[in-house]
């Protein structure tokens, strides 16, 4: 049974119960007309690790492909794939060692698309490195500093969003790190340090500002589950905080406004982001949330979590009351899979993909 609950003074937001038929491999498809059905998988050389937000997508559609990034121990895989998901080119990162006796393990893989170039973003326990988006080529390397951590704390890099021509990387003191790129070339520089979170970052997410100076593009998440809501710009300001309530948030995500997040028992929370109100308050999964995304184009929302499943919402803007009001849309369970990443492969939600530990190669699912 999945619920949606508002706060009761918030009596314009629809509050809706669905019913799900979903506890078997079949999901809910038994009972309803599937939205989705699988597709060719793309096999992998190793399993991703259990981490989450362990997927990045790039689609090149003057090219006809599609890019997929994956992690494991210190090397991310990348994959080229046709439409019909026949892998065209793979190629293995490393991290790049910097100081340490052991090969540092890499967090996150994730394609920044900036106004004007793309740059393939790996972070790890050592560093940030940047690499041209087909990985060829490092353009920049950005050695974590330890600085006051204690000898049991972990350093490591993660959650990697760009916003406008920066790129944003969180990091386990709290400190988001804004890197100034570029039109070309490498001289890539650490423009700001972006104070407002207290734990490690888990999650970054950007949307368009518009050019307007009020408007909230830059959502950070940590693992209290505190959201910090920023306006980008030559000066990153902090506009509000969102107050955790104990539970890590893995994942976050902007749309039209809105900060969906996902947390560690299983909800997913919709906000405004310029005031941080809830709006919708999904109970969507049985286990903790790995992984948000969006399809700005349908206003799609998908949630990935432990318990095997994938769902797919759909995000609308209420014109009487102005809060966003969700729907679900789709389910669907990889059975016997610990899910670890989920992306959507392009801007209209057509078509998603799933990778999960132990499991060799990543599953696409397409409209019917």
């Amino acid at each position: 049974m999945y619920v949606w609950v508002a706060r009761p003074r918030l009596l314009a937001v629809r509050t809706c119960v669905v019913s799900m038929v979903a506890v078997d491999s079949q999901g809910p498809q038994d009972s309803a007309v599937r939205m989705f059905r699988r597709e060719r998988s793309i096999p992998l050389r190793g399993s991703a690790a259990a981490l989450c937000n362990n997927l990045s997508v790039l689609q090149l559609p003057s090219r006809n492909l599609t890019h997929f990034g994956v992690v494991h121990g210190p090397s991310a895989q990348l994959v080229s794939a046709a439409p019909e998901g026949v892998p065209l080119a793979q190629r293995q990162l490393h991290a790049k060692e910097g100081a340490g006796v052991s090969p540092p393990l890499i967090t996150q893989v994730h394609w920044c698309v900036l106004p004007f170039r793309v740059l393939l973003v790996l972070t790890s326990h050592r560093g940030i490195q940047m690499y041209e988006s087909d990985g060829s080529v490092m353009v920049y390397w950005h050695a974590l500093d330890s600085g006051d951590a204690s000898p049991v704390q972990a350093v490591f890099a993660r959650g990697i969003a760009a916003s406008g021509h920066f790129i944003c990387v969180g990091t386990w003191s709290g400190q988001i790190l804004v890197f100034d790129i570029p039109a070309k070339g490498p001289n890539i520089v650490l423009s700001e340090e972006l104070a407002g979170h207290q734990t490690p970052v888990t999650d970054i997410a950007t949307e368009p500002a518009q050019g307007q100076d009020y408007v909230a593009d830059m959502v950070t998440a940590d693992d209290s589950g505190l959201l910090c809501v920023w306006r980008s710009g030559p000066e990153f300001k902090l506009l509000t905080r969102i107050p955790g309530f104990g539970v890590p948030c893995p994942s976050v995500q902007l749309w039209h406004g809105t900060v969906a997040a996902g947390y560690g028992d299983g909800q997913v929370r919709l906000y405004e982001a310029s005031t941080g109100t809830l709006h919708v308050q999904i109970s969507a999964h049985a286990r903790a949330i790995c992984a948000l995304d969006l399809a700005p184009e349908a206003g799609k929302l998908l949630s990935a979590a432990e318990d095997t499943f994938v769902h797919i919402w759909k995000l609308s803007r209420s014109p009487e009351s102005g809060y966003t009001e969700v729907e679900h849309c789709h389910g669907e369970c990889v059975p016997d899979t610990q899910v670890c990443g989920a992306r959507f492969c392009d801007p209209s939600g057509s078509s998603f993909a799933v990778t999960g530990y132990d499991l060799a190669e990543i599953l696409r699912f397409s409209s019917v």
